[in-house]
């Protein structure tokens, strides 16, 4: 199992989303922001994620992502092979002598590393969180839609409310 920034980036993402999903989707500039990644390197992760099944998205004002099945049903490994680019199939990487000697020993790390993955959730993870004291902030929604209706400025009868009223009233007073 490879575990690269890539995988790193979508399991903290995912761990982001799944904290503040009960406030609804979490958009990907909301993390980005928070998580210090890159908004168009989101939206590629967010692209497999979804692809997989993992997160769900909801399009339109108050959209975002949300976690697409429960969260005590994704392992960590589920999150790292949505977003680590396989293989092509049939195409074994060609091994050195050198390589051959330690292949068990890097077949083991490997095995022990995905049943590692295996067993860690991410409802594990959010629990972590939440038990060390992180407490997630309400994000208030800018007020968007119908807005107050401006007061009505006094209107001043004498005054001429235009360049032509304006022209009128000056040839008035010549």
């Amino acid at each position: 199992m490879r575990i690269s920034t890539k995988a790193r980036f979508a399991v903290t993402a995912m761990v982001d989303v799944a904290m503040r999903e009960e406030f609804g989707p979490v958009r990907l500039t909301d993390i980005a922001a928070r998580q210090h990644i890159s908004l168009s390197y989101l939206e590629q992760l967010f692209s497999k994620l979804r692809q997989h099944g993992l997160v769900t998205s909801v399009r339109g004002p108050g959209g975002g992502y949300s976690i697409g099945s429960p969260f005590d049903g994704i392992a960590v490994s589920d999150i790292i092979r949505a977003v680590e680019d396989a293989p092509p199939k049939g195409k074994t990487p060609e091994t050195s002598a050198t390589q051959d000697m330690t292949q068990a020993l890097w077949d083991s790390m490997n095995a022990l590393a995905l049943d590692f993955a295996n067993k860690v959730t991410l409802k594990s993870l959010v629990d972590k969180q939440f038990s060390a004291g992180f407490e997630v902030e309400k994000i208030v929604p800018a007020k968007r839609g119908v807005f107050k209706k401006p007061d009505q400025q006094t209107h001043y009868p004498d005054v001429p409310n235009s360049v032509f009223a304006l022209g009128q009233f000056s040839g008035a007073l010549a």
